[in-house]
């Protein structure tokens, strides 16, 4: 307890500085792999999807980010185990916030696609595991985040090769594309627009305090699908094209709908995603400000001081824009080659799984839905149009982000409490 109070603003300072560390991280992977299909599908050039992630990130982070937010991220451990020492509280969120921001520095040099909640959780688990008792992790929670690698990206993938499937059957494989485009287009922007309603009202609108209930999401949701659908249908119409058309431009024609389309899709998941994985970064950061703070007392919820949002999305906005590059090249490029269509399967798949998810409580990594997603859009053209060396080496950075959160924080907390309680 003398330690909070003698070291309480150094705390702060240091807790801040791995914190946007962290954010900065977030925003030069998760934020960039978000982004990957509309650039790879060269709906958006990489300065444009910059800018849109820019406003629509920091959009949902500071509008949406909530006044409070969870001491301790998903339960992963029991704070009963901190009561008398809370110190130990505070050293274990700086060195998994520094652990963090470390290895998802790295991965975004590399271009690797990580989960920045596994990034986080893993070093959480670390510390708390080796630094304090193995008895304060909640290992089935752990485990029940292990299984999401594979579930997640999964589901992801099949809706994904459901949607491309249609698209190619429904319109592409037709005498007359276009034509058929007017037919069937409008039901995938309906559908695009259901989908995203849902994922800002379950993932963005009730950070703000607008809790709406199930039924009446729902009911917001087909409305706004139905608006959109015959939005899509009055624009489709307007464009003229010779029936007589090679069959070619017919499909650069339809490509530049779903272009359109993917840019839409792309503002809606950069808004859930910034209202949602906000707490990634600043759970911790606002754990240690409540406990120094209180003076050692730790609550279930933290109170956000008022610098702590505008300090995240400052760092994700930077994270984004000086690395973020890298691993949009990985997602847009490197697993498969991706038109607009293409693209709009995967995103609109990985819209579906966060919904599906939030829906039935299952653990969910936004980076390994949106990757199983392209996965799935590739394996619908078959294994051959999969860069198989690409994949492998995603796969193997998603399984040691946990054990690599882990060791760094773990090295990090025995550093920092050598530092401040030899």
């Amino acid at each position: 307890m003398d330690i909070i109070n003698n070291y309480g603003f150094v705390l702060i300072v240091v807790a801040a500085a791995v914190g946007f560390l962290m954010a900065w991280g977030i925003g030069a992977n998760d934020v960039a792999n978000a982004m990957g299909t509309s650039v790879g599908s060269k709906a958006l050039t990489i300065k444009q999807a910059i800018f849109i992630a820019m406003i629509f990130e920091f959009a949902g982070a500071y509008l949406a980010g909530g006044e409070v937010t969870s001491t301790i991220r998903k339960g992963i451990i029991d704070s009963a185990f901190f009561i008398d020492t809370p110190e130990l509280l505070v050293f274990g969120m700086i060195s998994a916030l520094f652990a963090a921001g470390i290895w998802l520095a790295f991965a975004s040099y590399l271009g690797w696609p990580v989960s920045t909640t596994h990034s986080i959780i893993g070093a959480i688990v670390g510390f708390a595991a080796v630094g304090v008792s193995s008895d304060a992790v909640e290992w089935a929670k752990v485990g029940g985040i292990v299984g999401s690698w594979v579930i997640t990206p999964a589901i992801s993938g099949f809706i994904a090769f459901l949607i491309f499937q249609s698209a190619q059957k429904l319109i592409f494989d037709t005498d007359n594309p276009f034509e058929s485009a007017k037919r069937y287009v409008p039901f995938y922007m309906a559908l695009a627009g259901f989908v995203m309603a849902l994922v800002t009202i379950k993932k963005g609108l009730k950070h703000v305090g607008l809790h709406i209930p199930a039924d009446q999401g729902y009911f917001i949701a087909i409305g706004i699908a139905v608006l959109v659908g015959i939005a899509g249908r009055l624009y489709i119409r307007r464009i003229k094209i010779d029936p007589k058309t090679e069959r070619e431009a017919q499909f650069a024609n339809v490509e530049k709908v779903f272009a359109v389309l993917m840019i839409v899709t792309a503002c809606c998941m950069a808004f859930a995603h910034g209202s949602n994985d906000v707490a990634n970064a600043i759970g911790p950061l606002a754990a240690v400000v409540s406990i120094v703070e209180s003076g050692g007392e730790i609550g279930a919820k933290s109170a956000l001081a008022w610098w702590i949002l505008p300090l995240w999305g400052i760092g994700i906005v930077a994270g984004l824009a000086l690395f973020g590059h890298r691993v949009i090249k990985t997602i847009g490029n490197g697993i498969t080659h991706l038109t607009p269509s293409r693209g709009f399967a995967a995103e609109l798949a990985a819209a579906t799984t966060v919904v599906i998810a939030s829906g039935s409580g299952l653990p969910i990594s936004t980076t390994q839905t949106l990757v199983g997603a392209v996965l799935g859009v590739g394996m619908a053209r078959g294994i051959a149009a999969i860069n198989l060396g690409v994949v492998r080496n995603i796969v193997v950075s998603w399984v040691i982000t946990l054990p690599a959160g882990a060791g760094l924080s773990i090295i990090f907390f025995f550093m920092i409490k050598g530092i401040f309680a030899p």
